[in-house]
């Protein structure tokens, strides 16, 4: 992962290639090598299980080094199937093509009831996954485009693979998805076992949201020892607090990093997304959603909690259209909001109904860029993570930190190895909270 703070975008340092590529891992193709010349069924079920109990203590994915690509790996995802599966799917996020599904499935070893799929990723990748298969009755169509509607429903049902014991929460679903990191993948040094050490304290509060047009459940969190005739705390505003706080908990990662050294005491207000439709009719770059977050949500803190009213300790932040939102809220509110950090915006988005989304594709300049290139620099710090997996998103993002940079702003970017992903936000974002508030901030 590369934060870049002042070549512009344009010269990027040139890395080892991070695109995926279909491969057979050293593993499987010994299994493969010996199923081959295999005796008999039971000796192909042998081989199996000694597969299975191999993988069952490495753990899944399979990660293994490949000859002569130090900076890669062979990474193989596994399933362990039966005489009813019909094939497996693997919705890797952003390693997938969702118009070409039949391009992530996986393979069987034959005769036994390994599913494997290999990929070489560049060995700084993190990202999650989730495994679907496919027990119907019939056969799998042969026509393309009937086998990709079919694979279509069949990822809906995707989970988590049993073999890997990390996993994180899933946006709108109640299904998990597994993590996988491999071993130049940025560090978890806030990484810890929940309930060890001092714990802050996390409510979700109703409050009021005129510019809104109504009310909305906000998720709080408050530092460990934290008294109200305290010095007045630096603030995160942090789009979607039902994922962040409700599913991520979000709260251990705070916990660990302040109890460590590395982060200051904050506080933290998140605001409920509330559903997908209110997500994207109030999200990007929308005047109401900016005046309530200025306007109603940072007073209302203030007068429950020693807060700071300093734009220079208030920091705005969010994930796509979120990410957007907080760029937009630095922009229109800089005597609230100093830091902006944006992670994967939707740099895409520009004004119209939310009927008319998504509306992903960029003729020229994207709208939000043409903003801040036609004001004049407003008195904030911006910081921009994107992820490489992320088609136009990466070249998005690089227009705008040129952008802001050409205009004297104070802009990182940063491209992590991973996709549009709380695995590699949540990492990105407890790594910008420590160089924004750690000791080292001032």
């Amino acid at each position: 992962m590369r934060v870049q703070t002042a070549a512009p975008a344009s010269r990027p340092a040139a890395l080892p290639d991070h695109r995926p590529e279909r491969v057979t891992g050293p593993r499987v193709a010994h299994l493969l090598k010996h199923l081959a010349t295999a005796a008999d069924d039971t000796r192909r079920l042998r081989l199996a299980e000694e597969f299975w109990r191999d993988a069952t203590d490495l753990g899944t994915p399979l990660v293994e080094e490949i000859d002569g690509a130090p900076d890669h790996r062979a990474v193989t995802f596994l399933w362990r199937g039966h005489r009813t599966t019909r094939q497996v799917l693997l919705m890797a996020n952003r390693l997938v093509d969702r118009e070409h599904l039949a391009g992530s499935l996986m393979e069987r070893a034959p005769g036994t009831d390994i599913w494997h799929l290999g990929l070489r990723l560049r060995a700084d990748h993190r990202g999650s996954y989730r495994i679907a298969a496919d027990i119907s009755a019939s056969e799998p169509p042969t026509d393309p485009d009937i086998l990709q509607a079919r694979l279509r429903s069949l990822a809906v049902h995707a989970s988590r693979d049993p073999l890997n014991p990390s996993a994180q929460a899933t946006r709108w679903s109640a299904a998990e998805s597994s993590v996988f990191a491999l071993p130049d993948a940025p560090a978890e040094p806030w990484a810890r076992t929940p309930g060890k050490g001092p714990a802050g304290r996390v409510e979700r509060h109703r409050t009021a949201a005129a510019a809104l047009g109504g009310s909305r459940d906000v998720w709080t969190y408050l530092p460990p020892g934290h008294r109200t005739d305290d010095d007045p705390l630096p603030v995160l505003v942090l789009c979607d607090g039902d994922m962040w706080f409700g599913r991520v908990q979000l709260q251990h990662t705070l916990d660990a990093l302040i109890a460590e050294g590395k982060l200051a005491p904050l506080a933290v207000l998140a605001p409920d997304a509330v559903d997908r439709a209110t997500r994207a009719r109030e999200l990007g770059a929308r005047d109401p959603f900016v005046e309530f977050l200025a306007d109603e949500l940072l007073p209302w803190a203030a007068g429950r909690w020693p807060v700071t009213d300093d734009p220079a300790r208030t920091i705005v932040a969010g994930q796509s259209l979120g990410g957007m939102a907080a760029l937009h809220a630095g922009h229109q509110r800089p005597d609230r909001f100093g830091h902006v950090i944006a992670q994967s915006p939707s740099l895409w988005w520009r004004p119209g109904p939310p009927s008319d989304r998504p509306r992903k594709h960029v003729f020229g300049t994207p709208w939000l860029v043409a903003r801040y290139a036609d004001a004049e620099p407003r008195p904030i710090t911006v910081h921009l993570d994107v992820g490489l997996h992320e088609g136009a998103m990466v070249d998005h993002c690089r227009a705008l930190y040129d952008t802001l940079h050409s205009a004297r702003y104070q802009v990182t970017r940063r491209e992590f190895n991973g996709g549009h992903d709380f695995a590699c936000w949540h990492v990105a974002l407890a790594d910008t909270l420590i160089r924004l508030l750690g000791p080292q901030a001032a």
